[in-house]
């Protein structure tokens, strides 16, 4: 029994040993991978105030306003003819459970004040991630990669459990990616 319970011990101990080494060896490979990662970030990425790779002071410093103001303009211009009766204003409407009435006795100041005001600082953050070295082309994949990534599958989950519409699904998340793939190429492009 005591012969057992030693081989079993190290056995284990054996065991541990090689998963150390493993463990070891991984890290090393993600801290390979990692710095590798890195060092192919754009020179823009790199300079900045502190040092870090992500330094918001320093975007901020080097936003293009009139291209974040032209971006808010772009997507709140395609808000109003998004939720237009004529492309998918009625259908909107009919799935959020919104009549005439309800829309004729909104605060419409509030309503696009607010959402001028929220699409202005979508816009800067989507300027502090696509950066100041960007083009048109990669400003719109950056923008339809976070559109597709982060608010069409967020939407998705959110409308899964409120058991929600595909077609409302389709239709906010679907302008919500055109609309920072918009943002992205109007930033990107203006330099």
């Amino acid at each position: 029994m005591c012969e057992i319970a030693r081989q079993s011990r190290e056995s284990y101990a054996e065991f541990a040993r090689k998963c150390d080494q493993i463990n070891t060896l991984q890290i090393a490979a993600s801290r390979q991978i990692l710095t590798g990662a890195f060092d192919k970030l754009p020179e823009s990425c790199n300079k900045t105030n502190k040092g870090d790779i992500m330094d918001f002071a320093n975007a901020v410093a080097h936003f293009n306003w009139f291209a974040i103001i032209a971006a808010t303009v772009a997507a709140f211009a395609l808000g109003g003819a998004w939720y237009a009766k004529v492309l998918f204003g009625g259908a909107w409407m009919q799935d959020v459970g919104l009549t005439e009435e309800d829309a004729k006795n909104a605060n419409m100041p509030r309503t696009f004040g607010g959402a001028f005001v929220l699409q202005l600082i979508a816009a800067m953050m989507l300027a502090a991630i696509i950066g100041p070295e960007s083009t048109w082309l990669s400003g719109a994949y950056t923008g339809l990669l976070l559109g597709l990534g982060f608010l069409a599958t967020a939407y998705g989950v959110t409308y899964l459990f409120e058991q929600r519409s595909l077609r409302l699904f389709m239709i906010n998340a679907g302008y919500n990616v055109v609309l920072l793939g918009i943002m992205g190429a109007v930033i990107g492009g203006w330099h």
